[in-house]
């Protein structure tokens, strides 16, 4: 059979999980220039593919025109229209197995998300490293004939800011650290009264902005905000905050999507681990073992809890509170 010549993505959400298909893209096009790529994906998302040559964003209105089964056959009709010769399903979900239902007759692969290794690594029977999402994302382009190699990557490097941003983060020499202190789970985050200390010790001699999302985090945010700490929560555009993100010289995350954007970008990236673990395959892109900073398994047997985070016990809930300050503060500092 020979090999596709144009090939539709489906990843509609959630963020993080979107930027992890960056690197995968990156490769592929770089390797495979002639193939044409199609994503399936929410238009929001459309910014994260902007430096892609031969990569098109089709976006999904899932709670528009796409909405349900007849929405989804909708879409399939237009999908057809596109002349693809095969679909990648990356992200194999109810939605997307009925919209592939309706893209009969095209060569289908679907990723392989390993649910009975990620259910016995969360029950404790097996305590071990599983594939990383991006390599789950590969393994469907190997299935398609074409064998990624994702050891070296290539990225895009820092973006000139315009004068809105500067105006807002102003020029100086200092180093820029990014600091994403939500998840969306709070089992997932480092206690606020401990990341008001980092964030006051490495404002001391570093420039510190601030990156979330949604009326909560930003009034939170606001609060932390000085002359050395500065809110970006709810000012910039996507494609904006990305080109921020670019010239960073270390991003701090938790296990959520801003560290995945940090990483998709060349970045380093810190993240810090709560009930969840790097070992279910979702620590950021090409990052160093120790960067994850872990909480203690001694103390908290049953981490990880679950994939997402989203179950734990209630004496669980801190389990990060035992990373201490200064052992993000120095990790952060040993960095830049």
């Amino acid at each position: 059979m020979p090999k596709p010549k144009h090939i539709l993505l489906i990843r509609l959400s959630a963020m993080g999980d979107v930027a992890m298909v960056i690197p995968v893209l990156c490769a592929f096009t770089q390797q495979f220039p002639d193939v044409k790529l199609t994503i399936l994906t929410r238009a929001f998302f459309t910014p994260f593919f902007r430096e892609l040559k031969n990569v098109n964003v089709f976006p999904a209105e899932v709670k528009g025109r796409h909405k349900g089964i007849f929405g989804l056959y909708k879409l399939s009709k237009e999908l057809k229209n596109l002349d693809i010769d095969a679909v990648a399903d990356l992200h194999n979900v109810l939605r997307s197995k009925i919209l592939k239902f309706f893209l009969f007759g095209k060569e289908i692969i679907q990723i392989d998300k390993g649910r009975a290794e990620k259910k016995a690594l969360i029950s404790g029977k097996e305590f071990k490293q599983l594939k990383t999402t991006v390599q789950r994302y590969a393994d469907v382009f190997k299935q398609l004939g074409f064998s990624i190699d994702l050891s070296n990557p290539i990225f895009s490097g820092k973006k000139a800011l315009n004068s809105k941003v500067l105006k807002i983060i102003g020029v100086d020499s200092k180093k820029w650290i990014g600091i994403a202190p939500f998840a969306a789970h709070e089992s997932k985050m480092y206690p606020l009264d401990l990341m008001e200390q980092v964030i006051r010790a490495l404002s001391e001699n570093h420039k510190v902005l601030l990156f979330g999302g949604g009326k909560k985090e930003m009034e939170i945010l606001d609060k932390l905000q000085s002359e050395k700490v500065i809110n970006l929560a709810g000012k910039l555009t996507l494609d904006e905050e990305l080109d921020v993100i670019s010239n960073l010289d270390v991003m701090l995350s938790m296990d959520s999507g801003n560290g995945h954007l940090a990483a998709m970008l060349g970045i380093k990236v810190v993240t810090i681990w709560g009930v969840t673990h790097p070992y279910s395959g979702f620590a950021p892109f090409n990052q160093p073992e120790d960067y994850c900073l872990l909480s203690d398994r001694d103390k908290f047997p049953e981490i990880p809890t679950s994939i997402y985070g989203n179950k734990y016990p209630e004496n669980y809930k801190e389990a990060s509170r035992g990373i201490s300050p200064e052992i993000v503060i120095e990790k952060i500092s040993s960095i830049i």
